[in-house]
């Protein structure tokens, strides 16, 4: 009876771990519109995508859990923003920042690309400007930027990035930059 409660126990350990994995990844944002080139298995589309999710999730959520999962140890930012320190901590320290301003950031993949070992992604950002940038207060206004992202994925990582974010639309929004 010992060994039979033992091994019921390890089968409802195992069931809760699968339906949370499961779960967890249900979480994770999904593309609006998803294109895959066709010469990719069906393995490689999830893993590229996989690691693609998990860095979407980061942006979405603010959780660095999800920064750390999906970036590589050696992970590249091929267009580093002046004092951003390069490497996984450089996102997290970008994101700390960003939601100081806008901290219910919230990010929708409007369109992803998984081609080769790359995924291209089309993103929009959203939330309000209740926190600070810089010596702006913000005063509650929406905000809504979009950004391409290409990842290049390895070993189910992303190990480069390579960005680019409608800093101007952002700036213009929470009222640093004046347009006539």
């Amino acid at each position: 009876m010992r060994i039979a409660t033992h091994i019921l126990a390890a089968l409802v350990g195992f069931a809760t771990l699968v339906g949370s994995s499961t779960l967890a990844a249900e979480e994770l944002p999904q593309p609006k519109k998803l294109t895959v080139d066709g010469g990719l298995t069906h393995y490689q589309t999830y893993t590229q995508l996989l690691a693609a999710r998990r860095y979407y999730a980061f942006w979405n959520t603010g959780e660095e859990a999800y920064a750390r999962a999906a970036l590589a140890e050696n992970f590249i930012d091929l267009n580093l923003p002046e004092g951003r320190p390069q490497g996984p901590t450089g996102p997290i320290v970008a994101s700390r920042a960003f939601r100081a301003a806008v901290p219910d950031l919230l990010v929708s993949v409007e369109e992803a690309w998984v081609v080769g070992e790359q995924v291209i992604s089309r993103l929009r950002f959203t939330g309000h400007f209740t926190g600070r940038f810089g010596d702006i207060q913000g005063d509650g206004r929406s905000i809504q930027f979009d950004a391409v992202d290409i990842y290049t994925i390895k070993n189910g990582r992303i190990s480069t990035n390579w960005h680019l974010e409608d800093n101007l639309t952002f700036l213009t929004r929470i009222g640093a930059v004046v347009t006539p």
